[in-house]
């Protein structure tokens, strides 16, 4: 599998590269640990309303994604998802990733657009073995749950946001948190409690319920001081949060400041060919925002299609000039 760049994250900045990859006439593959793309957006925030994006005077983290996905599709970049990036290496004048499962993509450069690391969700103990079969980390359609009883447990931003998105659509909506308080910002509980979402606090899911033809049908709780409930679910959605590192980057030989690459002006790291762009990227006065990493991309691929092609034009005009 030969590219002329490998991007390696597929959120904002790993997308919008795609794009300008495609415009610089390269092409590419991006590779995510996540089964969706847009990494912190769709994993943590995809019903949020987004306000400091140029030109959105607001956009829901979703249709941001979604709209950077169509505007890379042109250029028809190759998506590796739900894979890891085990292994960096140079040979000659190419780089090669390897992936797990021993899959190795060369290009002629390598774009880590990673943002704050690997994604791992936190895992909810009673759902050992659901994953995929009733329970979910992120609901990338909200359709899919049209008609059902969702259970989501957590107290955190992004229990709230689902319970918000899920609510006009699924039968019925309960959130299940452990703690008394919660994480999430008193004014979308204050949503969510007014449309009368059930909150039960100081409670646990201690069983998934599987009805006779396997499928998910209701979650035992316990409840601190409390009789114990069982609750109809057809789904149940983990939002419990998500660790983040940056793995096996940290071996690659690049120079890394509190789990960020430190970067030059051209977005270059210490090891020839591997650029780095996003809320990865480290230099001093860094700013970290999505509009930020849309410029570093385009900083990046630039700079990289001049390293590939060295008659190439650092800054190739306008893409409104583009026939």
């Amino acid at each position: 599998m030969d590219y002329d760049l490998v991007i390696i994250g597929a959120g904002p900045t790993g997308l919008f590269a795609a794009y300008y990859a495609g415009f610089r006439g390269l092409s590419m593959a991006v590779v995510d640990s996540l089964p969706e793309p847009g990494g912190q957006v769709t994993a943590m925030y995809p019903e949020k309303m987004i306000y400091d994006v140029g030109g959105f005077a607001a956009i829901r983290g979703r249709d941001l994604v979604q709209g950077l996905v169509d505007q890379a599709a042109p250029w028809h970049p190759a998506y590796l998802l739900g894979r890891k990036a085990e292994k960096l290496e140079t040979v000659g004048d190419r780089v090669e990733l390897t992936l797990d499962g021993g899959d190795v993509l060369s290009a002629g450069a390598v774009l880590i657009t990673a943002g704050i690391g690997e994604f791992t969700p936190r895992p909810l103990p009673a759902g050992d073995g659901w994953l995929g079969r009733g329970m979910v980390h992120f609901v990338p359609s909200l359709q899919v749950h049209a008609g059902q009883h969702v259970v989501v447990v957590g107290g955190g931003d992004s229990a709230f946001d689902w319970c918000l998105a899920l609510h006009p659509v699924a039968a019925s909506v309960t959130l299940v948190h452990r703690r008394g308080k919660f994480r999430a910002a008193e004014s979308i509980v204050r949503q969510v409690r007014e449309l009368g979402v059930p909150l039960v606090t100081d409670a646990e899911v201690t069983r998934f319920v599987e009805s006779p033809s396997g499928a998910l049908e209701g979650v035992e709780v316990s409840v601190k001081g409390g009789e114990d409930l069982s609750l109809p679910a057809n789904a149940v959605v983990a939002a419990l949060g998500f660790t983040a590192d940056l793995g096996p980057i940290e071996s690659w030989g690049l120079e890394i400041d509190h789990r960020a690459i430190t970067v030059d002006s051209t977005m270059a790291t210490a090891r020839p060919r591997v650029y780095a762009a996003g809320d990865v990227a480290h230099y001093p006065g860094k700013v970290k925002l999505i509009a930020t990493g849309f410029g570093e991309a385009a900083t990046a691929v630039n700079n990289i299609a001049v390293a590939l092609d060295p008659d190439a034009h650092l800054f190739p005009g306008h893409s409104s000039n583009a026939e």
